[in-house]
């Protein structure tokens, strides 16, 4: 599968903090959230790209003593996306979960 986002996949990713990265999930997720209930294609594809820009951070050796963190949450957001009841987690969630990572990232500046 190729990269939903060949720049930040071929390096640009480790020039981010974590609060940028995360704010960057976020922000697809937040697509996600609003394409839900309205577009499926545009749903799913926003939740690829939410995945696939975790999975950057996953990567990330700068974040690996937030491994764990990073891998629960992905668990939580494909969960989410799912449907489990598992964690009892939505979208909604995830999102204000993110959001402050978007927020934190802009202060930042």
């Amino acid at each position: 599968m190729s990269a939903r986002h060949p720049g930040l996949a071929a390096g640009g990713w480790g020039r981010l903090s974590l609060s940028e990265q995360l704010g960057n999930v976020g922000s697809e997720v937040g697509r996600a959230v609003r394409w839900k209930e309205k577009n499926p294609r545009l749903f799913e594809e926003a939740m690829l790209r939410a995945l696939e820009l975790l999975d950057l951070s996953i990567q990330d050796s700068r974040w690996i003593h937030r491994l764990k963190e990073l891998a629960r949450v992905r668990e939580f957001l494909c969960a989410a996306w799912l449907g489990s009841p598992e964690y009892k987690t939505t979208l909604e969630d995830l999102d204000r979960y993110f959001l402050n990572f978007a927020v934190l990232a802009r202060k930042s500046r």
